[in-house]
């Protein structure tokens, strides 16, 4: 076979470091985010918070309301009147704390999504300015504020069953034994695997006799556990859970067909209210039967859900919806900006160092961080704001003011990816008048409707609310009749639909809302 060289053009897309950092600093939440920049403070000495003094102005603003706040013209008019911030006298560092409003008239220092070079060279900018960039609004006295630590913490429910264990004089064996039983339960307090399961997996390598015995011992602790508080704790089903908490209740009638009821298996025919057939079971009549559904219904089903798996996070919204004039429009939550920037005294010391070694790869990688975090948000309120444009009913109105909007017409008009907006759009969160939300939950599908039109998805789950809410007790709608009135409406939606979406909103059926 004869050889030969052949010349061929292709196109490919390359993956640089400096875009897939700011493809996974894009995705981040706000937690996450603040997270990443702490241990890039302590992994990079080119970077620093920027802690030179905050203007008072954006606060005065937010102080004033959102109808007081100025125009983003205005305020980025008044920005190039006014020049750039003088440094303070005896700073090591130049101060260049400048939104990236401010910078538009400086090479290099706006970076926007649609203007990105990411094969650009770095070492380009000027070391000696101090290059930085900071969310404007952040005061000096709220910089250590944590708003996780106004979380009160609970003990778990493994601590709090181990504090009561504690306390008892029990031999060395009972108190494994109680142990491994805590050490057994979910978050909701229930005992997934019977003793016999559980002294099998502890003493796979040991001969019957051993795993019997050790099994007993656990049939001890068992019992022991389940005397603790809450009540309900050990159970291996609802049944058991029920069972357990009706025994410390005082005795009655009710008491004792409630734990008939647990015992018999008709919990499922309690909770459809099937009355007669519980009737002939139990050979009792329906109001003994209401007595006792009222007794089983102030029970608790998940008696170790109280205590929390996890510890509790806050939501901090990443951007604010605020009214201007008659219309609504995002901004990015000031408390969420970071203030980051390059130390200009390093940078100028390395870049009259003739050999800079591995520095020169950190600040260029510290410069490439403070502009992905500033694109960053850039992104988040450009989508932010094409979502804002679609949903001005929703925010004067409600959810019944909702329309229906997918991730391909915002991608569309902002010329990205829908990658990208499904990447914006996931825990992070918008301030609104009616409470806060995830971006996501502006997105939802459309129903037809007799005009040809399409109505969202959320407004039509919040008028099938709104029904329930109103229905008479003694006669609940069912999902047929809701999709009728529904018809009524003008809007075409089919019962099992009109199901979905009940219970979506955690709506019983009807049968379930029946009440005399």
């Amino acid at each position: 076979m004869k050889q030969s060289l052949n010349l061929r053009l292709s196109q490919h897309l390359a993956l640089t470091p400096q875009l897939q950092q700011s493809i996974r600093l894009l995705q981040l939440s706000t937690v996450e985010l603040q997270q990443e920049i702490e241990q890039m403070l302590e992994a990079n000495p080119f970077l620093e918070p920027d802690e030179s003094g905050a203007e008072a102005a954006p606060n005065e603003a937010a102080a004033a309301g959102p109808d007081a706040a100025p125009a983003p013209a205005e305020a980025d008019a008044t920005a190039r009147d006014e020049g750039p911030a003088s440094p303070p006298p005896g700073s090591d560092v130049a101060e260049i704390a400048t939104p990236a409003t401010e910078t538009a008239g400086d090479e290099g220092a706006e970076l926007r999504l649609d203007q990105a070079d990411w094969s650009g060279d770095a070492d380009a900018w000027d070391e000696s300015r101090g290059e930085s960039w900071q969310g404007s609004g952040s005061g000096d006295a709220d910089e250590d504020f944590d708003p996780l630590g106004l979380a009160h913490a609970t003990p778990g429910l493994r601590e709090h069953l181990r504090a009561q264990l504690a306390g008892l004089a029990l031999s060395p064996t009972e108190r494994a034994a109680a142990e491994a039983i805590i050490d057994s339960l979910d978050d909701d307090g229930y005992l997934p695997e019977s003793p016999e399961q559980l002294a099998d997996e502890l003493a796979a390598q040991a001969d019957e006799a051993e795993r019997e015995a050790l099994a007993e011992a656990l049939r001890v602790g068992l019992r022991l556990v389940q005397s603790f508080d809450p009540a309900g704790i050990g159970a291996a089903d609802l049944a058991g859970c029920m069972t357990l908490q009706l025994l410390r209740l005082p005795e009655s009638e009710a008491r004792e067909l409630a734990l008939a009821l647990c015992a018999g298996g008709h919990l499922a025919l309690l909770s459809r209210r099937d009355w007669k057939r519980l009737g002939r079971a139990l050979g009792v009549d329906e109001p003994a039967l209401r007595a006792a559904q009222q007794l089983i219904a102030r029970l608790d089903p998940r008696p170790g859900a109280r205590f929390g798996g996890s510890p509790a996070q806050s939501i901090v919204p990443d951007v604010i919806a605020q009214r201007s004039g008659k219309r609504w429009r995002a901004v990015l939550n000031p408390e969420v900006l970071p203030r980051l920037r390059i130390n200009g005294l390093y940078a100028e010391l390395l870049r009259r160092s003739r050999e800079g070694g591995g520095l020169s790869g950190q600040l260029q990688e510290a410069r490439w961080f403070v502009r992905n975090v500033q694109q960053r948000f850039e992104t988040i309120e450009r989508v932010a704001q094409a979502v804002v444009e679609r949903q001005q009913n929703f925010f004067s109105h409600g959810e019944l003011g909702m329309r229906p909007l997918v991730l391909r017409e915002i991608a569309d008009e902002l010329g990205l990816h829908e990658s990208t907006i499904s990447r914006v759009t996931t825990q992070k969160f918008m301030l609104t008048p009616h409470g806060t939300f995830e971006l996501k939950y502006f997105f939802g599908s459309g129903l037809a409707t007799d005009t040809g039109g399409n109505a969202s998805s959320t407004a039509v789950r919040a008028i099938i609310r709104q029904m329930v809410h109103d229905e008479p007790p003694a006669a609940p709608l069912s999902d047929g009749e809701i999709a009728e009135r529904l018809a009524t409406q003008g809007i075409s939606v089919a019962r099992r639909t009109v199901a979905k979406y009940r219970e979506a909103l955690r709506i019983p059926p009807a049968t379930q809302r029946k009440s005399a």
